[in-house]
């Protein structure tokens, strides 16, 4: 396993986080783990070294922050684990149930806290920026956190560059503790974010961990999967011609390498300049261990462009453009891939 320090900060962390959005409750999503088929997979990441576990509030509104805590309790020693959590979305009921308020996020980490079984978080992040809620209340309250000792660094995720940079502003204005990691989606089918939020946190000091790489399951192949067959955020995100393009080239660079896709898609994110750490979200030991092999899996440069040929623009993939995003087409393959091309597959 590779380690590096998180941002500027002292923080170090394994190159690859265990995502757990998908260990929880099957009431939840029909895709969810519960906690005795979670238990290998978090036994798994930890003999090989990962020492970083992503979670958060919502997912299975609760039930995945108690089913890993409890799986930590038994199999791991919490002074070698780097816990992150988020808070933000709807948890339960009620108007003040959700958002970056005061109230919402003291309530949230309480809570957060007491399903984890534990004292502190390492990491307590923002799962997205809130709107509707003044930025000074809502990093106050987080540098409030920190200052109490019930986190001990502070984080962002899926949010536009310059709501980053408010953030950083404020920061600077008030002397609060800054945010040291940008959690973000990027993968072969999703760049965006190369454009400005890749380069500002580079600039700013930020560590960048990447969720999704292999766009929701898509460029693993498997677009048959219960969750591609049952999550509608795949189809919106990832159901364009491009997108489906990109996962045919994926396929073909794998089947030239005789590597699984998944694993030509992860080296592809870890191999890219502006990622410090990826999040996995394995279903199971071999998708751990395809991921821990991409550590060691170089691309070289006609690899490289039959991987990114498909990529066009596309408006960035957050809250605020839901159901607004353009469709995109392709350039034509050269070289050993050109002969290769398959019919784009459709998202049933």
């Amino acid at each position: 396993m590779e380690y590096i320090n998180l941002g500027h900060s002292g923080l170090r962390v394994s190159r690859l986080c265990l995502g757990t959005m998908n260990m929880g409750s099957k009431s939840w999503k029909p895709w969810i783990f519960d906690e005795a088929q979670s238990e290998p997979i978090i036994r798994h990441a930890l003999e090989n070294g990962i020492n970083f576990i992503d979670l958060a509030d919502f997912y299975s509104s609760g039930a995945g922050e108690e089913v890993v805590g409890r799986v930590l309790k038994r199999v791991a020693q919490r002074d070698e684990l780097v816990l992150t959590t988020k808070v933000g979305y709807p948890l339960g009921g009620g108007h003040n149930n959700q958002g970056h308020s005061r109230k919402h996020i003291l309530d949230s980490i309480d809570g957060s806290l007491r399903r984890l079984g534990t004292d502190y978080v390492d990491m307590y992040m923002l799962h997205y920026f809130d709107v509707n809620t003044p930025i000074e209340e809502t990093w106050e309250t987080m540098n409030s956190i920190v200052r109490s000792g019930k986190a001990r660094y502070v984080g962002v995720s899926t949010m536009y560059c310059w709501q980053l940079a408010k953030i950083l502003w404020c920061c600077e204005r008030n002397g609060f503790v800054k945010p040291i990691n940008m959690q973000l989606q990027l993968n072969c089918a999703y760049r965006e974010e190369e454009r400005e939020m890749l380069p500002f946190c580079r600039d700013q000091g930020l560590g960048v961990s990447v969720f999704s790489p292999l766009a929701r399951g898509l460029l693993s192949g498997d677009v048959q999967s219960v969750r591609n067959q049952t999550d509608f955020f795949t189809r919106e995100m990832y159901g364009d011609e491009a997108s489906l393009q990109i996962a045919e080239s994926v396929g073909r660079v794998a089947a030239a390498r005789g590597l699984s896709s998944a694993q030509i898609a992860q080296a592809w994110v870890l191999s890219h300049p502006g990622v410090d750490a990826m999040l996995v979200g394995a279903d199971s030991v071999a998708q751990l261990d395809s991921a821990i092999a991409a550590l060691d899996t170089p691309l070289d440069s006609e690899e490289r462009f039959e991987l990114e040929r498909n990529y066009t623009p596309c408006d960035v993939i957050n809250d605020y453009t839901a159901g607004k995003r353009i469709t995109r087409h392709s350039r034509a393959p050269r070289t050993v891939f050109a002969d290769q091309i398959q019919p784009a597959r459709n998202i049933a």
